[in-house]
Order: C-alpha cells, then sequence, then structure tokens
C-alpha cells in the first residue's frame, strides 16, 4: 500500500508540474501574439435568455447572433475565453 501511495504522490507532482509548464509556455506565446496584434480574435455566437416563470416553467428567448471575442490560445487569457473551446461552444444561455 505504502508504494501505491509512493506512485500515486509521484504521479500527481509530474502532472502538476506540466501543466504549470504548458501554461506557462501558452501564456507566453500569448503575450508574444499580444505584442504583435495577433492574440485575439472573434467567433460568432447564439443568444438565448432564460426567464423563470411561474409553476417552475421556463421560457426561452432568441436573443441572435453577437461576434464574442476570444483568445488564440490554449487556456483562456485575459478575459477572453479561449478560441477552440468558444468555436465548439457557440450557444450561450444568459
Amino acid at each position: 500500500m505504502k508504494r501505491f501511495l509512493q506512485i500515486l504522490e509521484q504521479t500527481a507532482k509530474v502532472v502538476l508540474v506540466t501543466a504549470v509548464v504548458l501554461w506557462l509556455c501558452d501564456w507566453a506565446v500569448f503575450r508574444v501574439r499580444l505584442a504583435r496584434g495577433t492574440a485575439f480574435d472573434s467567433v460568432q455566437v447564439e443568444e438565448y435568455l432564460s426567464t423563470a416563470l411561474k409553476g417552475n416553467k421556463q421560457e426561452y428567448d432568441y436573443m441572435g447572433v453577437v461576434q464574442v471575442s476570444c483568445a488564440r490560445a490554449l487556456f483562456p487569457h485575459g478575459g477572453a475565453p479561449a478560441c477552440w473551446w468558444l468555436s465548439r461552444h457557440t450557444t450561450q444561455w444568459e
């Protein structure tokens, strides 16, 4: 059991270090793109509004299509979601 916990601990450390290094590299590439003016893009998103009604009912209203700014990176940066994620989730609910 002790050996299993040691292996689990080492695996967790490797995963954590890998995630931190990946995020730092992504941030550095994002900063270079930001300096060049190519860090952000936009994606068309359909917006819907969900309104609660009496009797546990919901009303859904189509709000239209809007352009949403996104970061061209693996992770969200600059307060904008990542473009790869936003292009796969083009429906947003408010």
